[in-house]
């Protein structure tokens, strides 16, 4: 594949062949080179267990993990006397923690409520959640800027949205409004950050849910999950997912918990040995993206808009919530019809008669990745919307302007 030719890209991917050209970062995003230097030297410099031994390459691992929790909180602006950070294996194992552990009956929870364009993480979740409490669930609708409508959620609520989708982007712009109703009104709210972490970060900046749930390997990072926790939120959770790293002591029908001690609260979910090199690495992502250039992030954005417009010229824009009936009068506006209303760094669409499975196939024999199907979001896509199945492209500040031009020119050849 030429995976480490040299190419006139941005350096920090200099490793790829310059004729490929990745657009699936919603799935999982590429590792610049700091990123990728940063794991390398956990296993060649000092690969040790954190928080168990006493040498010197221990102390090191101790000393990189708990700055990266502190990146992290740094990274959104949030307080240290207010969160902790703990490490999962991904957005979707952070939210079952939480949601498997939740004393609904302490919480006095009367709804568990979450959106129909949720990804199945917490879709799914919400569901077995309701089930096993035997509490009602609602499935709410976003509006086309990606807001909820307060008036939709009842009091007493757990709340789990996105910040960001991964079909078209949108993120949740009266995030800090619905935080706060929610808390008003006697809820809980959980942020699925997934989408949100790499590119649209300042719109979790200053917020105060009750948790944040995240996957590093969408943020340039190595795979991996964040959950970013209130520390009064843990009087809710009843631990019964444990093992070694989360206890200071064990007897025969006992056990101390490590999280009882406040300044180890992010052991209450990190049982068993962690992913340390990759907690490292997940700091030098963080430092990376906060030192990116602003002309970096405008070529991001050009690229962006780009490929919006391409869409809006040969097709139908903002498809996302239209019904089957709405969609088919658009027929004669173009072969093209995007999910999106407006460019984002996400963008779905399908073509008139023409199946995007093979259109992915077709592109990638051109050297361009992008995803295709549903990209787990079934309920909405699939049996609500009646999509048939899309195709993504989902853009990374790996991609240049030349290679956008030849997106759009492979596209070109269709329309």
């Amino acid at each position: 594949m030429g995976l480490f030719k040299k190419t006139e890209t941005e350096d920090v991917f200099s490793y790829l062949d310059e004729k490929d050209i990745y657009l699936d970062g919603a799935c999982q995003s590429l590792r610049p080179e700091p990123v990728i230097n940063a794991l390398e030297a956990y296993y060649k410099e000092f690969n040790s267990c954190g928080e168990r031994v006493k040498y010197k390459w221990g102390r090191i691992t101790d000393e990189k993990v708990n700055a990266t929790r502190e990146k992290v909180l740094d990274y959104l602006k949030l307080k240290k006397k207010d969160y902790f950070v703990s490490f999962t294996l991904n957005t979707t194992y952070g939210l079952n923690l939480l949601l498997s552990q939740f004393d609904a009956k302490k919480a006095k929870i009367k709804y568990v409520i979450t959106s129909d364009i949720e990804h199945n993480s917490p879709f799914l979740s919400t569901i077995t959640f309701a089930k096993k409490h035997g509490i009602k669930r609602k499935v709410i609708s976003r509006n086309s800027d990606g807001s909820v409508k307060i008036k939709d959620i009842p009091s007493k609520s757990l709340v789990v949205l996105n910040a960001a989708s991964n079909i078209d982007g949108r993120t949740l712009k009266n995030i800090n409004e619905i935080i706060k109703a929610v808390k008003q009104s006697g809820g809980y709210i959980i942020i699925d950050a997934a989408q949100a972490m790499a590119h649209s970060k300042e719109i979790l900046e200053k917020t105060e849910p009750d948790a944040i749930c995240f996957s590093a390997h969408k943020m340039y990072a190595p795979s991996l999950g964040g959950m970013i926790v209130r520390k009064d939120f843990v009087d809710l959770i009843d631990t019964s997912f444990i093992g070694g790293g989360m206890v200071d002591d064990v007897d025969l029908e006992t056990y101390l918990l490590s999280s009882d001690n406040k300044d180890h609260l992010y052991t209450k979910f990190e049982s068993g040995l962690q992913a340390w090199g990759e907690i490292i690495a997940l700091g030098a992502a963080i430092d990376w993206l906060e030192k990116i250039p602003k002309d970096k992030k405008k070529i991001l954005q050009e690229n962006e808009q780009k490929l919006f417009d391409f869409f809006k010229e040969h097709g139908t824009v903002g498809e996302i919530d239209k019904t089957k009936e709405q969609r088919e009068k658009n027929r004669t506006n173009g072969r093209f019809h995007l999910l999106n209303y407006e460019p984002t760094s996400t963008m779905s669409f399908y073509v008139d008669d023409l199946d995007s499975h093979l259109l992915g196939e077709a592109l990638a024999e051109d050297g361009i990745m992008a995803r295709t199907g549903y990209f787990c979001v079934h309920y909405y896509t699939d049996h609500k919307m009646h999509f048939p199945p899309l195709i993504r492209l989902s853009l990374g500040y790996q991609n240049t302007p030349e290679q956008i031009d030849k997106v759009i020119s492979e596209l070109s050849k269709i329309a």
